[in-house]
């Protein structure tokens, strides 16, 4: 007997450092839409996981604090395969993404970047908040239309 086959979309959320906006995106993306689809984040470089994007995520009910940055040169590389590919950076840094073989969409969604963010802690978590809030509507509004696919 052969094991069903999953015919979640696989998306790859994309941003500099894979600390906030991404994996914001890949957390909300998983924790909404796991009927439809299995999200990863990966970053231009590896970074630091922000803890502004960790404490923001915190109140919302989802814990990020144990994941791990990743680069999306190891994902390329091992010859991952994704339905999409999200870049949540600005353009500039977007158009630095690697073109993933057989991804069927490559989307662009511009967010600011946490990291840019000055201030005291409570002014910057404010707009991590904001941030925060922005990206899962637009997963939200993305995820909403996704449907089943075949592999």
């Amino acid at each position: 007997m052969t094991a069903p086959t999953d015919h979640r979309a696989r998306v790859l959320f994309l941003c500099v450092h894979n600390s906030a906006r991404s994996q914001m995106a890949e957390a909300f993306a998983n924790a909404h839409f796991s009927d439809r689809l299995v999200a990863e984040s990966a970053g231009l470089e590896a970074g630091t996981l922000n803890p502004l994007a960790v404490e923001a995520m915190r109140e919302r009910g989802i814990d990020i604090s144990q994941k791990e940055t990743r680069r999306v040169f190891d994902l390329f590389t091992a010859g991952r395969l994704f339905d999409y590919v999200v870049t949540v950076c600005d353009e500039s840094n977007a158009e630095r993404c690697p073109i993933f073989p057989g991804v069927t969409e490559r989307l662009h969604w511009s967010f600011p970047d946490p990291a840019s963010l000055v201030g005291s802690h409570d002014e910057r978590l404010v707009q991590t908040r904001e941030i925060r809030d922005a990206i899962e509507a637009r997963v939200a509004e993305w995820g909403a239309t996704l449907r089943a696919h075949s592999r």
